[in-house]
Formats: C-alpha cells, sequence, structure tokens
C-alpha cells in the first residue's frame, strides 16, 4: 500500500467518494452533453465555468445560466433529461481515475465505502457499472437524495448515516472546491484528488 497516493490515518473508518472527476474521467464528457443541448437555446457555458460549477446538479446550472444570458427556459426538467441522455450516449468514452480507485480497491471489504454526488441517480449507476465499480460502495447517494446540494455538507452526513459510521470517522475524495468544502462543513477529512492525476 505504500505506492498508494493515499493512506487512511488512525480513526477513519468511512470512504465517501465523488463520482465525476473523482473515480470517473467524466468531465470532458459531460461537457460536449452540455455544449450539445444548451445551444440551441443560445445559453453558453464557457469551460471554466463548467468546472467551478462542478458538484452542481443539472437543474440548478440550467437556471444560473439561463438567468446570467437572459434567456426564459420553460422545461428545465426537460432539458435536465437530455443532457442526461446525451452524456449515456457516450458511456464508452469512459475511463477510471486511476490513483483514486486503487485507494479504493486498497480498501474495499476493509473500510466502509459509499459515493455521494451532485449528479442524478441512473447517470452515476451507469458510470459506475460501466467501470465495473457498483458493487464496491455500501451506499448511492445523488442529487435526488438531499433537498441541499454542495458546498453544503448535506450529501457527505448523508452517505454517512447510511454507512453507519460518524461524519468525523469519513474521509471525502473529491476533485472541486465546492465538493472539498462540503465534505469540511460536514466535519470530515477532505482528500483532494486533483494533484494525483488521473493515470
Amino acid at each position: 500500500m505504500h505506492t498508494l497516493p493515499w493512506t487512511a490515518p488512525p480513526g477513519i473508518a468511512g470512504l465517501i467518494f465523488d463520482c465525476d472527476g473523482t473515480l470517473a474521467d467524466t468531465m470532458p464528457t459531460h461537457y460536449l452533453a452540455w455544449q450539445a443541448m444548451l445551444g440551441p437555446y443560445g445559453i453558453p457555458f464557457p469551460e471554466p465555468r463548467f468546472y467551478a460549477m462542478g458538484g452542481i446538479p443539472t437543474e440548478r446550472i440550467i437556471r444560473a445560466l439561463a438567468a446570467d444570458a437572459g434567456v426564459a427556459v420553460t422545461d428545465v426538467e426537460a432539458m435536465v433529461l437530455e443532457k442526461e441522455r446525451l452524456f449515456l450516449q457516450h458511456l464508452d468514452a469512459l475511463a477510471p481515475i486511476v490513483p483514486v480507485v486503487a485507494v479504493a480497491a486498497a480498501y474495499r471489504g476493509k473500510l466502509a465505502m459509499a459515493v455521494a454526488s451532485g449528479g442524478y441517480r441512473d447517470v452515476v449507476a451507469s458510470t459506475l457499472e460501466r467501470l465495473q465499480l457498483r458493487d464496491w460502495f455500501a451506499a448511492l447517494v445523488t442529487a435526488e437524495d438531499t433537498t441541499r446540494h454542495k458546498p453544503e455538507p448535506d450529501v457527505f452526513l448523508e452517505a454517512a448515516r447510511r454507512l453507519g459510521v460518524e461524519a468525523s470517522a469519513c474521509a471525502v475524495f473529491e476533485d472541486t472546491d465546492i465538493g472539498l468544502q462540503a465534505a469540511r462543513r460536514a466535519g470530515m477529512l477532505a482528500v483532494d484528488v486533483r494533484p494525483w492525476g488521473k493515470v
């Protein structure tokens, strides 16, 4: 285990992983789906802003972008479904983020593990299944499971509750600033995976 990028410190009993950009290299595919969905509406979504909004549910992003662009959108739910449909068309392009998956593999069966994501359940589950990781995790918490989202701590607190592990005994693996902020607000150890790279 000495080759791993991270080793669990004493007292950690649960590991909680974000999905997009943490376990799975999905962000470029998500961005392409966003561009394809928003294009007909004339709503811009610059790439830096896309990465800055990582972890925020699709519906909230659509409403914010439309408001900023001065575009009236009448059926946000249909736009959400179209964006997710476009993403799922490209599941074959997904790859694991190797250093993070290596940590999960090392602690599989040793510590309680969950995935907690701002994404929607069907998309997150499909992503994990595509990478053959779904059965590694005892709990899967997604956008549908909490009313407040990152940077609020709710998704991580719910994951800890489902694992039966105290929040203070959990480590959260994240690739966004708002995700790390949510983990700290939950009273958990926040681990930034971005310096680890993808391979």
